[in-house]
């Protein structure tokens, strides 16, 4: 007999927005929320998850090994988010546990984060604000807090797909940037419409003013921009990156900027993260660095809230999982 939404329990183990909770509510699942701003302790969320069927979470909700042994009987995980790193996938699968995500909603608001950093690198934006702040300045002056212009300039990306392309799109139609890029398989949408071109990855490093970094994290994309990548980057190319900051190494990326291997770089992301108040990356001068704040509009984040809860109640109801991350798993 098919269970009654009412008999499913549903743990959510972040703070998100309502629309989601309110969506299953309304369709009478019984929704335990955990309404601490925090990060939930791995403990409590084994305790809480032990007693429902479905899990919502986020990327700050460790999904382990530890945590999939000890919570196997979990029907479905619904990540409030794109990313989903903080997940192991392949022990999911084993476990037969889909995993569901919410791409596409916080496409736009994460490309208008890099295209933002991007320009505020350029021109030293947070850097000269500082000054205000300490009352430095003092006068105008022809030769002093110098950028560098971005019309004609080449992107290059890493990572081609939904948010890549628009931060593409708005890069070739503000300043008729000429578009190349890495990816695991041709976007052949990106070349019709851009003009993009497919690179290599040495070549991506050695032709990009502006490498804008939008790919997952994973075994093959983890610190792969480290010293002996930055070292083949112009010195005068900006490094942006709003992914996730395990693609960078951070350390490398300081001497990087130190020893003038690149011009600047705009982090959203940072490794590790939280970046410490005392980085000395939040000091240079062609640097720009924000609190993971990519997907932090209303929009995109009722959009995450609503597709995770879309996630849960097409499972439920359908026998279907509209994000779908592991689709193998339907085969065990």
């Amino acid at each position: 007999m098919k269970r009654k939404p009412e008999d499913i329990k549903v743990f959510v183990s972040n703070v998100v927005p309502a629309i989601g909770v309110d969506m299953l509510r309304n369709e009478n699942f019984n929704v335990i929320t955990w309404d601490d701003s925090n990060p939930i302790p791995q403990g409590k969320l084994i305790e809480n998850a032990k007693q429902c069927n479905s899990l919502i979470c986020s990327i700050t909700t460790k999904i382990d090994a530890v945590f999939l042994n000890e919570c196997k009987h979990l029907e479905i995980i619904s990540q409030c988010g794109a990313g989903y790193d903080n997940i192991n996938i392949p022990d999911a699968t084993k476990l037969g546990i889909p995993i569901g995500n919410t791409p596409g909603v916080l496409t736009d608001a994460t490309a208008d984060i890099a295209f933002g950093l991007m320009i505020a690198v350029s021109r030293k934006m947070f850097f000269v604000h500082k000054k205000i702040q300490k009352g430095e300045w003092k006068y105008f002056a022809l030769t002093s807090n110098l950028g560098i212009e971005l019309k004609n300039k080449t992107l290059g990306i890493f990572g081609l797909g939904l948010i890549g392309m628009e931060m593409a799109k708005r890069c070739k139609g503000a300043y008729n940037m000429n578009v190349i890029y890495h990816n695991r398989k041709r976007n052949t949408e990106a070349e019709k419409l851009l003009g993009a071109k497919y690179v290599s990855f040495n070549e991506l490093l050695a032709q990009s003013d502006v490498l804008s970094v939008h790919s997952v994290l994973s075994v093959e994309t983890k610190d792969i921009f480290n010293k002996t990548a930055f070292e083949k980057m112009k010195p005068t190319s900006i490094f942006i990156n709003t992914s996730r900051g395990g693609v960078h190494n951070e350390e490398d990326l300081l001497q990087a900027l130190t020893e003038g291997e690149i011009w600047g770089a705009g982090l959203d992301v940072t490794n590790p993260e939280p970046m410490s108040k005392d980085n000395p990356l939040l000091n240079m001068e062609n640097v720009a660095v924000l609190p993971h704040i990519g997907s932090a509009t209303i929009e995109a984040r009722n959009g995450m809230s609503r597709l995770a809860a879309e996630n849960i109640i097409e499972f439920y109801k359908h026998g279907r999982i509209p994000n779908l991350v592991n689709p193998e798993v339907i085969n065990i």
